[in-house]
């Protein structure tokens, strides 16, 4: 299994380069791809913020790309309830961050937006500290 980066997987999802994009879908078709939890945060980013695709997009992609026969997410669990929250219409890295807070008590954040958002639909309180 081979692991892989943030810029293998944008320009898999975007074929925005002939080149580099053609052998990005070459080795993910073909190989055994492992993706760390921190590269599929700072693949979200990029594709958000360099490429502006809506989270809906996104999500899609994600789960579209996680779903693909060769790809294996380090923590396939927690990256399924982050892009749930995301989807539900929270920001994918605090809902990463809240995922894989999962045995705690409660989230502690100054963040109010992400507060009242993720105690609406997530498991975990999150509260001001």
């Amino acid at each position: 299994m081979l692991a892989i980066d943030t810029n293998i997987i944008v320009r898999y999802l975007t074929g925005d380069h002939p080149r580099q994009s053609a052998a990005a879908r070459a080795l993910i078709d073909g190989k055994d791809v492992f993706v760390c939890i921190t590269v599929l945060l700072e693949t979200e980013w990029v594709l958000r913020s360099v490429y502006g695709f809506p989270a809906d997009r996104i999500t899609k992609a994600f789960i579209a790309f996680g779903g693909l026969p060769r790809v294996t997410f380090e923590n396939p669990e927690l990256a399924a309830k982050a892009l749930g929250w995301m989807e539900a219409g929270m920001d994918f890295a605090d809902a990463l961050h809240l995922a894989a807070a999962g045995g705690c008590e409660a989230f502690l954040s100054f963040d109010q937006s992400f507060t009242k958002a993720a105690n609406s639909f997530a498991g975990i309180r999150v509260q001001m500290p």
